[in-house]
C-alpha cells in the first residue's frame, strides 16, 4: 500500500506543479482546439480510462481525505456529456482508488445502470482472500469486465494474492489492467507467463513521464511488447508531458510503443475527468492528440481509438 500511495503522490505532485506554473487547462485560450462529434458511421471510439464519482456521498462514502474532482466534474452526467460531445461511444470506468479505495460499489452500480455507455474495472485488495469471489460476483452481476492489479502489502506484484486475482480473471475471461512502475517489469513477465490466456493492459505504460528516467521507462515498456498478451494503454501522453498542448515531448515515445506492440495491442484513455487528472488538456484536446497531432494513419487510429478496446471489453 505504501508503494501505491507513493506513486499517486508523485503523479499528484507533478499535476500540482504544472497547474501552479500556469499550464492548467484554464489558462488555455478559449479558441484552443476542440474535437467535433463524429458522424454515426464513424469508426468506434472507446475511452479506456475514465474515473467516475458519485454525488451521493451517503450511499457511496469516500475515504478520509479523498482526492476530489472539482464540483460537478467526474459524474456520470459529465462523462456522458464529454462522450457525446466528442464522438466517443463507450468508456471503461476504472475504480477510483483515491476516492473509494477498495469499495467498488459505485463503479459496479454505475456500470450496471449505464451499460449502454460504460463497463467497469474494479480494484480489489490482493491481500483479502475474499477478493477473487467478490470479483466473480461483480463480473456476473454488475457489468464489470476487468480488474485493476496493484502490488500486495508485500510490495510485490508477483504475490500469491495478486496471482489469485489474475487466476480468477483468466477463468472469468476478463481483462487485467496492471498499474505499476518499471521496477515491476520482471514480475509482469512472470505473471503473464503463468497466465497465457489472460489479456493484460499496462496502465499509463509504466507511467512514462518526461525526465531523466523517461528513456529507461520507454525501453522497459517496449521490451514487454515481446509478451503477446500484453497491451499498452497510451494514457500517459498528457500526464507525462512537461509541455503544454499538443505535448510534443511525448509523441515519439508514443509512436515507438505503438510500433512495438502494434496498433492491435494499444488503447487510448482520457484519464477523465481531465479537470482533475490532466488539467493541462481538455477532454477534446486529449482525444485530438491521437486523432490529429501524432500523425497516425487511419487504420492505426481505428485500432488504437476503438477496435482494440472493443475486442478486449465489448466483443461479447
Amino acid at each position: 500500500m505504501e508503494w501505491v500511495q507513493s506513486m499517486w503522490r508523485e503523479r499528484v505532485s507533478r499535476r500540482e506543479f504544472l497547474a501552479a506554473s500556469g499550464a492548467a487547462a484554464a489558462a488555455l485560450p478559449v479558441a484552443a482546439v476542440v474535437a467535433r462529434a463524429e458522424p454515426a458511421d464513424a469508426p468506434m471510439i472507446i475511452d479506456c480510462h475514465a474515473h467516475i464519482y458519485s454525488e451521493d456521498e451517503k450511499t457511496y462514502p469516500p475515504i478520509e481525505k479523498p482526492y476530489r474532482p472539482p464540483a460537478g466534474k467526474g459524474t456520470i452526467a459529465h462523462l456522458r456529456q464529454e462522450l457525446k460531445a466528442n464522438g466517443v461511444r463507450r468508456a471503461m470506468a476504472i475504480q477510483t482508488f483515491t476516492f473509494y479505495r477498495w469499495d467498488n460499489r459505485f463503479t459496479a452500480d454505475a456500470s450496471r445502470a449505464n451499460r449502454d455507455v460504460i463497463a467497469g474495472v474494479c480494484t480489489l485488495d490482493p491481500d483479502d482472500t475474499k477478493s477473487p469471489a467478490i470479483l466473480e460476483r461483480y463480473v456476473k452481476e454488475s457489468n464489470v469486465r476487468g480488474v485493476r492489479s496493484i502490488p500486495a502489502k508485500s510490495g510485490r506484484l508477483d504475490d500469491p494474492g495478486v496471482d489469485a486475482l489474475w487466476s480468477a480473471a483468466e477463468r472469468l475471461r476478463i481483462v487485467v489492467c496492471v498499474l505499476v512502475n518499471r521496477d515491476k517489469r520482471p514480475e509482469i513477465e512472470a505473471l503473464a507467463a503463468r497466465h497465457p490466456r489472460l489479456p493484460v493492459v499496462i496502465d499509463h505504460c509504466l507511467n512514462v513521464a518526461a525526465g531523466p528516467n523517461c528513456d529507461a521507462i520507454v525501453a522497459d515498456m517496449i521490451a514487454l511488447a515481446k509478451v503477446p498478451t500484453l497491451h499498452a494503454k497510451l494514457s500517459y501522453v498528457v500526464t507525462g508531458s512537461a509541455e503544454e498542448y499538443p505535448f510534443r515531448d511525448m509523441h515519439e515515445s508514443c509512436r515507438q510503443i505503438i510500433k512495438a506492440y502494434s496498433p492491435e495491442r494499444c488503447v487510448w484513455g482520457s484519464d477523465f475527468p481531465c479537470e482533475l487528472w490532466c488539467p493541462k488538456a481538455t477532454y477534446a484536446q486529449h482525444l485530438r492528440v491521437f486523432t490529429h497531432e501524432l500523425g497516425l494513419d487511419a487504420e492505426t487510429k481505428r485500432q488504437v481509438l476503438g477496435e482494440t478496446a472493443r475486442r478486449l471489453w465489448f466483443a461479447t
